[in-house]
């Protein structure tokens, strides 16, 4: 098991920003894709970014693109989800998770994060 833990959430008004990080002391996340999910009250987990290990590549959902940026810091062993432009309907837990490749969605509950909440209300 991975265990990340994710930080950086909170309350921000529309049009503001806020930066997730994704971190897994003792485990290099390097070698591994990293994904962004999110799930709203009485929604579905859906999923928002994805950075690949091997080529850095990145994926968003339609509803983010443009808005937010996946990044990663080797050296510090962590993911960010930089989100600008904030709207209502961004208000979701969001997780990160560790997976093999940006397209494996089978993803164990060992390498899910506990979450954190972000709230986008004026």
């Amino acid at each position: 098991q991975v265990q990340p833990v994710e930080s950086g959430g909170g309350l921000v008004q529309p049009g503001g920003s806020l930066r997730l990080s994704c971190a897994a002391p003792g485990f290099a996340l390097n070698y591994y894709a990293i994904g962004w999910f999110r799930q709203a009250p009485g929604k579905e987990r859906k999923a928002v970014s994805c950075i690949n290990s091997s080529t850095g590549s990145t994926s968003y959902a339609d509803s983010v693109r443009g808005r937010f940026t996946i990044s990663r810091d080797n050296a510090k062993n962590t993911v960010y989800l930089q989100m600008n432009s904030l709207k209502p309907e961004d208000t979701a837990v969001y997780y990160c998770a560790v997976q093999k490749d940006c397209s494996d969605y089978i993803i164990p509950p060992g390498y899910w994060g506990q979450g954190t909440q972000v709230t986008v209300s004026s």
